[in-house]
């Protein structure tokens, strides 16, 4: 049985009164909108207590999968806060080992994106969805193509940014360059940190590294090309031009892999569009999944 802690958000919305009569109105606006109920809880999944957070209403289940080390709160705030809570009803996860869903420690075999597939549909499962779309972001986005692949009567719809199929030598010089963490900066760090402590954040970090670059040990460097034929379920595509972690010769790779795949380019996005530019990047989600 999961646990659930209701949770009512006010802060964004009451630090923005004053005594303005107008922007005191709109202020109370939004506290109305963001008063929206949310559950966060654990639920038991292939042996480990899974961290989520639920809100909306909607007919339409999304799950938001997180990046390297990601959970809900540090990935997906626009997201859990803006998505239309009528249209869909919004789920993000801590994967097994980061965030909330510790213990485990997390660890990286060669099947951790697989096992964190699995984790991710399982848990849908088991909160009651019967069918529903996924929104995967980096790592998040490499978990989202194996889960769809391989449950075509569950996804409904995918969407995935900052991702990759396949593991090349130009990406590994990229993961080497920010293997030490100390040398973030301090903003760049301080989510994770807050998260993890200082200490765990680099040792996990250097183990994603690690795991990561294993799969060019693999045919092709692939994590999973040889799945993307098997992806029949829409798919948007998205990719920030200044993406400094993913080359463009990757979502190129995924939309002529994927059948019936579009790619929409933000010219401006780097790696954390969908938090850079969170209203385009909603609204454009949002109308992809109502079609």
């Amino acid at each position: 049985m999961a646990t659930y802690a209701t949770l009512h958000v006010w802060r964004r919305g009451l630090s923005s009164v004053c005594t303005n009569r107008n922007t005191l109105s709109n202020a109370l606006r939004r506290v109305q909108f963001y008063s929206v109920s949310m559950k966060s809880g654990k639920q038991n999944v292939n042996g480990v207590d899974l961290f989520y957070q639920q809100t909306g209403t909607g007919q339409h289940a999304v799950l938001l999968l997180p990046g390297a080390l990601g959970s809900g709160q540090t990935d997906f705030g626009p997201q859990l806060e803006s998505l239309n809570k009528e249209r869909f009803t919004v789920v993000s996860w801590d994967p097994r080992g980061y965030g909330n869903s510790r213990p485990p420690q997390r660890d990286f075999p060669q099947d951790f994106f697989d096992r964190d597939a699995k984790d991710a549909t399982d848990l849908m499962l088991a909160l009651k969805f019967k069918r529903f779309s996924l929104l995967g972001w980096s790592d998040g986005g490499i978990t989202a193509l194996i889960a769809a692949a391989r449950n075509p009567s569950l996804v409904n719809k995918l969407v995935v940014w900052g991702s990759n199929a396949f593991v090349s030598e130009q990406d590994i010089k990229i993961y080497n360059a920010i293997r030490d963490v100390s040398a973030w900066s301090a903003r760049m760090r301080k989510p994770m940190e807050d998260v993890y402590g200082a200490q765990d954040f680099s040792t996990i970090w250097g183990g994603w590294v690690d795991g990561i670059s294993q799969f060019t040990q693999r045919p092709d460097g692939s994590i999973c090309r040889e799945l993307l034929p098997l992806i029949s379920c829409p798919t948007l595509i998205v990719h920030g031009e200044k993406d400094p972690m993913v080359p463009a010769f990757h979502p190129q790779y995924l939309l002529e892999n994927i059948r019936g795949a579009r790619l929409h380019l933000m010219p401006e996005g780097k790696h954390n569009l969908h938090l850079r530019f969170a209203a385009e990047f909603n609204q454009l989600v949002e109308e992809f999944l109502c079609e």
